[in-house]
């Protein structure tokens, strides 16, 4: 049996058949397991389970039982989960959730909470800790501005975009994703004619197909999961044939390896990530590498919802390590290693922390190509290291242009 097959099947014993004891430490993973994110949902679980099964399902000499639980991207749904894994499930620790709003939703039931550490998964809406942060809620992965820098200024500039309309969910999320790509684009020259916010969950998109202008250069599609295949396949069956600009979770493996001809409007497609499934570096081929053995259901390559859940899954465990699984005086030293904690990412980066939390990261500029075998991937156009939330401006000037929304940003 090898390694990561004897690390799952003490996981499973350590949630199954040993009773909790003081010592052993509760950890509740919220993710999407229904609807139009499901499938980036589950992958989100797989990487929290693959950093507690990397510890061989405990630390110290303490048992780690994982409880996972199932939101639908709405607010609502993420606090009933929290709440019910807090207070009927006894959890320490939660790592979740996966969308924007439901972050801003978690950041805020946090305060209300102060014996409970909570580690973000995927939510990546800015406000979630740039705004009204909250000291037990903390965030590895970024925000969805810092994972698109990069991109606005290589659009206009390698690209020759000068026009681009913006078609996205309408929410948090996406806001934030259309405010990183469009403060370079903007800044480049560039003009943003039109912008098209979606519900989540949206099946039919001819309304959005058939009024993009016809005069703009690209678009920039920041959509996820079933709703990105959606809209791109009515898309390609209607003729479309702009250019198109990835959002973050647009170009994810997890869409990628779908099926359909509309991925033919994917390649060439330049996006911003954190997480880039073909990327060359050593650590992240030793993390596909677990990922895959441990979970040959899972995608050809990790995807971002992996990586972050990852990444907050093994921040606890570090923590935890560092500590002795001390989890005493409303989890004080456990939240000091966390505060203090850098670690080697998945991509080869150096994790750390802000002062409000959240994580300085670093971003890939990628394209989507076709490998020899048919299946798509993404390859790296350049690396922009150390970004942080501020997207390397000042903090008051930055703060000033208030919250992203619908409207903020705007091109002048």
């Amino acid at each position: 049996m090898n390694k990561l097959k004897m690390a799952a099947s003490a996981l499973a014993l350590c949630a199954m058949a040993v009773p909790a004891s003081a010592e052993d430490v509760k950890v509740g993973v919220i993710s999407i397991l229904e609807g139009a994110f499901a499938a980036l949902g589950q992958d989100g679980i797989r990487g929290a389970e693959l950093a507690v099964l990397e510890t061989g399902g405990e630390v110290d000499g303490n048992k780690i039982e994982v409880i996972t639980m199932s939101s639908d991207a709405s607010p609502d749904s993420a606090v009933n989960a929290a709440r019910k894994l807090i207070e009927q499930d006894g959890v320490d620790i939660i790592v979740g959730p996966l969308s924007g709003s439901e972050g801003l939703a978690l950041r805020d039931l946090s305060k209300s909470y102060p014996g409970v550490t909570f580690l973000n998964g995927s939510s990546a809406a800015q406000d979630t800790t740039l705004r009204d942060s909250s000291d037990n809620f903390y965030r590895f992965g970024g925000d969805g501005a810092q994972w698109m820098v990069g991109v606005g200024d290589y659009a206009f500039n390698d690209m020759g975009y000068k026009s681009v309309a913006v078609i996205a969910e309408d929410y948090s999320f996406p806001y934030t994703q259309v405010l990183g790509f469009m403060t370079e684009f903007c800044e480049a020259g560039g003009k943003v004619p039109e912008k098209f916010w979606t519900p989540i969950g949206n099946k039919d998109y001819s309304s959005v197909v058939y009024s993009i202008p016809q005069d703009v250069d690209a678009l920039f599609v920041a959509l996820g999961g079933a709703d990105a295949v959606n809209f791109l396949t009515q898309y390609s069956q209607a003729g479309g044939e702009k250019p198109i600009i990835g959002g973050s979770i647009t170009i994810d493996q997890s869409i990628l390896d779908s099926k359909g001809p509309f991925k033919k409007l994917l390649v060439g497609a330049p996006a911003g990530t954190p997480t880039v499934g073909d990327y060359d570096g050593d650590e992240w081929k030793a993390f596909t590498a677990s990922y895959t053995e441990a979970f040959p259901d899972g995608f050809s390559a990790p995807s971002i919802f992996a990586h972050h859940y990852y990444m907050s899954a093994k921040a606890a465990m570090l923590a935890l390590d560092e500590v002795d699984g001390d989890l005493s005086d409303d989890h004080a030293a456990f939240r000091a290693a966390l505060n203090d904690l850098t670690f080697t990412t998945p991509t080869g980066g150096t994790m750390r922390l802000d002062k409000n939390r959240n994580g300085v990261i670093d971003n890939f500029v990628t394209e989507v190509y076709e490998r020899e075998d048919g299946s798509l991937g993404n390859r790296v156009v350049k690396v922009v290291r150390d970004v942080d939330q501020l997207l390397g401006q000042d903090e008051e000037v930055f703060l000033a242009s208030g919250p992203v929304s619908r409207d903020n940003p705007s091109c002048p």
